[in-house]
């Protein structure tokens, strides 16, 4: 499952600026020679067409301004070589001369679509970026006896918002929270996230029970076209003194409780079908309670990180990673967490990941 999500993969900034100093040199480093070449050897002003790879070339900055650049000492070079060659006025110079400045034409009309794609790209972006603050708003690192952490890995380069969901509300009776995977991918995917989550923050503060959440979210899925989609979830409420913690599951992984040194998952019992599915059976969820002792926390995942494999196909032990033997600061567990689960599948991942740590500190 998953969707369209946030992504922090790509090239860093060094290997940026490496790439674009590449790009800028190459162009005068493959029509240098040909100069020397045609200035040395009367014989060699057959290469003169050759002094289009510079401009060719340049079209892989992408910048309009360096295209032109390029170009204009591409076709000044390309002509006064001519002249020094006597060339110029021969059928051989024109069609030479007219080579260079097609390619540069081409170059320049290229470099404005990408320059117009990129600007495209940047408003996309921004929109994404709105978008991610209010489907995925971030969580509090402290509340009351509470710390907390969010981790989202995209599998989506370069793409921001997605089908995996997380949030936290504060109530009079303590911390609720739900995490979930939306079956599918692109725009449907987020669209029903959206719904799951406009939903719970409707209902959470107000609500009961976990039990009444749900039913809202079954609700408000029901009014939407979904076709054959459906949504894994954990509800969770945190009592007001970090002690326990009362556990919905809809289908969703179970969460891990650590303690001193050890990290071992939370026994569901028989959890209910995913969001979207409640029509195949009659049953509601059992809802299961957790003693949360000082020092110990709680790890809430989408199977983005359960279901992630190595190239050999190993699945990733996420209750035996090393970032969770000692969890006292959630950023920092989370950080390691993540560079555990990316080294032990070796690319970008084929899943969106989300997970959320609590800790009880008091």
């Amino acid at each position: 499952m998953g969707g369209l999500a946030i992504s922090d993969h790509g090239v860093g900034r060094a290997g940026r600026t490496t790439a674009v100093t590449l790009f800028e040199v190459a162009p005068f480093l493959l029509m240098a020679p040909v100069a020397f070449g045609v200035m040395l050897f009367s014989h060699a002003t057959d290469a003169l067409p050759l002094l289009s790879l510079g401009p060719a070339f340049a079209t892989m900055a992408g910048e309009f301004f360096f295209m032109l650049l390029t170009g204009g000492v591409a076709v000044v070079l390309c002509g006064v070589l001519e002249v020094y060659r006597h060339v110029l006025g021969s059928l051989t110079g024109l069609l030479d001369l007219a080579t260079v400045i097609g390619v540069t034409i081409v170059g320049v009309i290229a470099t404005a679509v990408v320059h117009r794609r990129k600007h495209e790209a940047r408003q996309l972006a921004a929109i994404a970026e709105v978008t991610q603050q209010v489907l995925l708003r971030p969580v509090p690192q402290e509340l009351g006896p509470l710390g907390l952490a969010v981790r989202y890995i995209s599998a989506s380069v370069g793409a921001r918002i997605g089908g995996d969901l997380y949030e936290t509300v504060t109530t009079s009776g303590g911390l609720r929270l739900i995490i979930g995977d939306v079956q599918g991918k692109g725009l449907p995917a987020v669209q029903t996230a959206a719904t799951v989550l406009g939903s719970f923050r409707e209902c959470a503060y107000e609500a009961t029970s976990l039990a009444v959440i749900a039913e809202r979210i079954e609700t408000s899925l029901a009014r939407q076209a979904m076709g054959e989609r459906f949504v894994t979830a954990l509800l969770a409420q945190v009592s007001g003194d970090g002690g326990t913690v009362d556990l919905l599951s809809r289908g969703h992984p179970p969460p891990l409780l650590l303690t001193e040194g050890s990290a071992g998952f939370v026994d569901m019992a028989e959890p209910a079908l995913p969001f979207g599915l409640a029509d195949l059976v009659g049953s509601p969820a059992a809802q299961v309670t957790v003693n949360l002792c000082r020092g110990h926390g709680m790890l809430f995942y989408t199977d983005g990180v359960s279901e992630a494999r190595s190239g050999s196909g190993e699945f990733f032990q996420v209750s035996g990673s090393p970032a969770l033997a000692q969890v006292s600061e959630p950023d920092a567990a989370l950080a390691q967490l993540s560079g555990d689960l990316m080294r032990h599948v070796g690319h970008p991942l084929d899943d969106d990941a989300a997970m959320l740590l609590i800790i009880r500190r008091s």
